[in-house]
């Protein structure tokens, strides 16, 4: 999978990768399902195991477009874990208290602690996408947010969280497509946002905001993946697997008991 991550300081065109690739795997969808169940098995044992440990953290960042995938990834991918040691955090409108404060204050503390996974769904990135597009900041204000991201991630990681940034790359076809299921499914009205169709005007404006930040946010400590997305079968079997080759490579172990077990006898 590291085809899709994004060494630091390239400078990414969106128009180089392809949303529907699925090159990474050769089989077909029944065959993914399968895999996809393997992998989501593996990640519940490892996250057993991080919460056991009580020693790494993990923090899972999902940005996309409307549509592009980010409740799905949520309950496909992590369907297994146990939610005593996952979380998810959104961030919606700021709220009069965090407006009082600097742009990063209501993030920091949604990060993960030892032994946690943290998902973000939608992100810090949005005060450099949304902020952005929409002109809500002068430009000099959200140019310097890079910086300032690129040092809250890297002390994070300093003190010991791993973080993972995903990209959820779709087509404008494929967005027309999802809204329309939408719309056309009462079970999913629900989730129809007239206020999409304007932010889907601006497609043009939101992909070379993503460009900016995959550009100038991927980093060694906190790396973008741009996740071909238009498949969801696929999007999903590349998340999970980026996430169990992680989490195995932290090289975790269970603690040892706090007391000598060998001579206890259960009656």
């Amino acid at each position: 999978m590291h085809r899709y991550r994004i060494s630091p300081n390239k400078s990414v065109k969106l128009s180089d990768y392809d949303p529907k690739d699925t090159s990474a795997f050769d089989g077909d969808k029944d065959e993914a399902e399968a895999k996809l169940d393997e992998l989501t098995n593996r990640l519940e044992s490892l996250q057993e195991l991080l919460f056991a440990e009580h020693k790494h953290k993990l923090l899972v960042v999902l940005q996309g477009t409307d549509t592009s995938g980010k409740d799905g990834v949520i309950r496909h991918v992590f369907e297994g874990v146990n939610p005593q040691g996952v979380r998810v955090a959104s961030f919606k409108v700021p709220t009069s208290e965090e407006l009082d404060h600097d742009y990063l204050w209501r993030v920091h503390k949604q990060t993960p602690g030892r032994g946690e996974i943290v998902i973000f769904n939608r992100s810090h990135y949005e005060d450099v996408l949304v902020v952005r597009v929409h002109n809500l900041v002068p430009d000099q204000h959200w140019k310097r947010r890079y910086g300032h991201i690129n040092d809250f991630e890297r002390t994070l990681a300093d003190e010991g969280t791993t973080i993972l940034k995903f990209f959820l790359h779709i087509d404008q076809d494929e967005q027309k497509e999802r809204l329309q299921a939408r719309l056309d499914d009462p079970a999913k009205q629900w989730k129809f946002n007239v206020g999409d169709l304007k932010e889907r005007l601006l497609w043009d404006e939101y992909r070379r905001a993503y460009e900016d930040v995959l550009s100038q946010t991927s980093t060694k400590a906190a790396p973008w993946y741009v996740v071909p997305s238009n498949r969801k079968w696929y999007r999903n079997l590349v998340i999970a697997s980026v996430l169990v080759d992680t989490l195995e490579g932290l090289d975790m172990h269970y603690p040892e008991p706090k007391e000598d077990l060998s001579q206890v006898v259960i009656d």
